[in-house]
């Protein structure tokens, strides 16, 4: 049987950056599940499954405009200092934030001023290649 949309699948990868950083690993844990078509993969690793069949191991390099998207220069907000916690009034310091549709924003302080401080907004892995290794445990 091979994934095509609909079936539900289960795998197990690792994921790292063109540097050799791990960023995560399911390998000896629960395997991840999840139906093909539905998008609850990022685009690039869920194309990259179409066709493959159970038992089958492959590498696949994702591009960010597939991934977690490029860095968006619109995402470096600057807020005034005032507006942020004593404790995340430092460089690389990870701030919430509320959107203007009421979600949740994770943000990270880059750059610190007497009066402003620049937040990126940017997803962490955004403009990132993502390599990862897969096996694909089983598809029903």
């Amino acid at each position: 049987m091979t994934t095509s949309a609909g079936k539900t699948f289960a795998l197990t990868y690792t994921l790292t950056l063109d540097n050799g950083t791990l960023i995560d690993s399911n390998v000896d844990a629960e395997p991840l599940i999840f139906t093909q078509g539905e998008h609850e993969l990022i685009f690039g690793l869920e194309t990259s499954l179409e066709g493959r069949q159970a038992g089958e191991r492959f590498r696949v390099s994702v591009p960010p405009e597939d991934g977690y998207g490029v860095i968006s220069a619109d995402a470096f907000i600057k807020v005034p200092t005032e507006h942020l916690p004593p404790d995340a009034r430092q460089v690389g310091a990870q701030i919430t934030a509320v959107g203007p549709e009421g979600q949740e924003l994770q943000g990270l302080v880059v750059e610190l001023a007497e009066t402003a401080a620049t937040v990126d907004f940017n997803h962490p892995l955004a403009g990132k290649v993502l390599h990862f290794e897969i096996t694909i445990l089983s598809i029903a």
